[in-house]
């Protein structure tokens, strides 16, 4: 048990971005689907990319929260630095979202149409276009998590007493300031 926690705790920001990875997904996907259903939606052409569309919006409204909170746990304080991070999310995932609205359809058009057709409790489910969304959806969730990391949730690290010396400033300078101080009047 102790090593699996100790696996956990060194892998724990990429065991919880593959959860809600997975968790963001689902939502896209269960977004999508009852787009399809609820408008009577197809599975090809502007009315797929709709629904790709819309399913991105609301994943991306859940990824933030779950991503900011959950895996990189962001301590932003202000409501400036607040928007900030929700707004270089955005920028990012509109970037992944341009694959997530168009490769499916695309590789849909490359005849990469083949629905997902199975019976849930005794129900017939066709998902139409299911394997084009599968293999965007990885291409995507690699890409968000590299962004996510890199660009949006970055750690700064903490000021150390060098940084503070060497920035002239705070009280680790004024006792470097003091000890160099004592070791001239030490040398005379």
């Amino acid at each position: 048990m102790e090593t699996i926690k100790k696996l956990f705790n060194k892998y724990r920001e990429v065991i919880m971005y593959l959860i809600f990875g997975v968790a963001t997904t689902l939502v896209n996907w269960v977004t999508a689907f009852a787009m399809q259903k609820i408008f009577k939606l197809s599975g090809e052409g502007i009315e797929f990319a709709i629904t790709n569309a819309v399913a991105w919006i609301v994943a991306v409204l859940f990824a933030f929260f779950t991503n900011k909170k959950y895996v990189f746990e962001s301590k932003t304080v202000g409501v400036k630095a607040y928007f900030t991070e929700m707004g270089k999310f955005i920028g990012a995932r509109l970037a992944t979202g341009a694959i997530e609205i168009t490769l499916p359809t695309l590789l849909v058009k490359l005849g990469l149409k083949q629905p997902l057709d199975v019976t849930v409790f005794g129900r017939n489910i066709v998902y139409e276009g299911f394997w084009a969304k599968a293999i965007t959806s990885i291409i995507v969730i690699i890409l968000n998590y590299v962004f996510s990391k890199l660009f949006v949730f970055r750690k700064k690290a903490e000021p150390t007493e060098n940084d503070a010396v060497a920035e002239g400033g705070g009280e680790p300078a004024e006792e470097a300031i003091e000890a160099a101080d004592a070791t001239a009047a030490e040398e005379q």
